[in-house]
Formats: C-alpha cells, structure tokens, sequence
C-alpha cells in the first residue's frame, strides 16, 4: 500500500512540474513584434518666414528643432515634417498654397503661424479676420479633424530688430501686431485652440542680438529653440490626442 501511495505521488509531481514548465501561449501572444520606432508620427507646419526659417540653416527653423525635440522624447517614435510656407506669404497666399497642393488629411500634429505680411503689406485687417478663421478651420481638417491637434504661434514683433527700427514707425508696427495678435488669441480662445505666444521673445531682439538672424530681420536659432520650449509641451499633448 505504502509503494501504490509513492507511486501515485511520484505520477503527480511529474505532471504539475511538466506543466509548469510549459509557455503560456495566451501570455506569449501578448507580446508585440513590431519596434514602437516604427511608429510615425506626422506633423504639418503652415506659415510664411517664420516657418521655413528665412536666413537660419534648413534644420534651424522651429518646426525641425521641435521634430528633433520630440524624436529625442522618450517614447521611440518616428516623426515626419512637413512644410506649407513661404517667405512673403500673406494669409491669402497661404490659403491658395493649400488648395494648389492639397495635403493629406491625416496630421497629428499642425501649426499655423501667420499674419506678418498682411501687417507688412498694409493689407486691410478684414481680410485677416476673415482668413485668419478659414485657415483655423483648414487647419483642423488637415489634422484628423481635431482642433485638439492644432496649435497657433502669435506673430513675432520685427520692431525689435534692426531692420523694424529702421522701417516706419517701429511703435506702429507693434500695436499693429498687437492687433493681430489679439484677433487671433481671442478667437482660438473662444473656439478652445491652443494659442501660443511668442512675441514677448522675440521682443527682447534689441537688447538680446543674439535672437535675431543675421539678415537682422528674422528671428535666429536661439530664438526658435525658445519658440519651441513653449511649443514642446503643447506639441506632447496634441500626439496623445485619441
């Protein structure tokens, strides 16, 4: 009797150990195969100068130094660049740009920073209060159709630069701007679109040469890196968007 009941336990001491050593298929089909790496991420700059980074090196300007900020994030994505911009550009012009190349629909990620040429050009305001909410709608439909996924960069202020202090009246031209900037600020607040300023910055080109471009016009590499730590965080939150 006593050799049956060492038996029966030999028997089942086998079988439980030989199940555990057997892999849990359920618990092994839960492990993905692909990289997160290969997970892209688009992103869509529209705008004028100030986007393409008018007399900065092509990989100074705001948008790339904010893709190579959120490369170097810890989430091991892929992040692709594109730019609708042109130095000169008015919000008409960005308008037509638009339709002439037509984008995808499926950003994660747009910003929009113009308005400086309609300024420049004595444009009259109503054209940028009427296209200034046309490109905000445009916008959002580029992204996913989700104004979450869109954010708006105030308009630097060029009297704080050698050039804008030598153009007119350096005063007008920032109450002008101010102008501008109010507009859009107000309408991205009423409509929950995020708005970011950048003016106070590039206010500062007097005192600080150092953020200004070379041409003495245009902001410089250290002026975009700080466009872009106000940018960045806001940037984080528009990819988590569902």
């Amino acid at each position: 009797m006593k050799t049956i009941i060492i038996m029966i336990v030999t028997v089942l001491t086998t079988f439980f150990l030989s199940n555990c050593s057997v892999e849990n298929p359920a618990a092994k089909s839960t492990i993905s195969t692909t990289p997160q790496n290969d997970i892209n991420l688009h992103y869509l700059a529209l705008g004028d100068s100030y986007t393409i980074g008018q007399s900065v090196c092509s990989t100074c300007k705001f948008p790339e130094q904010l893709k190579y900020q959120l490369a170097n994030h810890p989430q091991n994505q892929n992040y692709s660049l594109d730019v609708i911009a042109r130095t000169g550009w008015t919000t008409s012009n960005l308008i037509n740009a638009i339709k002439d190349q037509s984008p995808s629909t499926d950003y994660d990620l747009v910003s929009l920073l113009i308005g400086v040429n309609n300024q420049f050009q004595g444009i009259d305001f109503s054209i940028y209060e009427k296209e200034f909410p046309e490109l905000i709608a445009k916008s959002i439909s580029l992204a996913k159709g989700n104004k979450k996924r869109v954010i708006v960069l105030s308009i630097p202020d060029y009297a704080y630069t050698p050039f804008g202090q030598n153009y007119r009246n350096p005063e007008n031209t920032s109450i002008e701007i101010d102008r501008y900037n109010t507009f859009a600020k107000k309408y991205c607040e009423d409509n929950a679109i995020t708005f970011v300023n950048i003016t106070d910055i590039t206010r500062n080109g007097l005192e600080d040469p150092s953020l200004v471009a070379n041409d003495g016009l245009h902001p410089s590499v250290t002026a975009y890196k700080l466009f872009v730590e106000r940018l960045f965080p806001h940037a984080i939150m528009a990819f988590k968007v569902e």
